[in-house]
């Protein structure tokens, strides 16, 4: 199974706004039940998909990235292209809610 890309604070830039292919950010945190249980989903989509960008940013780990979103529940799952926020979804989500919002961005 293919890994997200762990993102931080200082390679948000560089993993996420400069991607040549829409990219889809899990923003999560280890203590978080759903988060835990989002986890295979995300990874899943990682494996299966080349035409994006999996990443995951730990909020503990990367506090301004999540406040710079206005994240405030997690999972948050936010779809980027072309350097711009384009959809977003809150919560546990089935994982076609997930590659939907992946598809509408590509």
């Amino acid at each position: 199974m293919s890994e997200p890309i762990a993102v931080t604070d200082e390679t948000f830039e560089d993993v996420v706004l400069k991607a040549d292919k829409p990219v889809l950010v899990d923003f999560w945190a280890t203590w978080c039940p759903p988060c835990r249980q989002m986890t295979p989903i995300v990874h899943e989509l990682a494996s299966e998909r080349d035409d994006i960008v999996v990443a995951a940013v730990d909020v503990d780990q990367s506090p301004a990235t999540a406040a710079k979103f206005g994240i405030v529940s997690i999972p948050s799952f936010l779809t980027f292209k072309d350097g711009k926020l384009v959809s977003s979804n809150v919560g546990a989500v089935p994982k076609k809610a997930l590659v939907k919002q992946v598809e509408d961005a590509l």
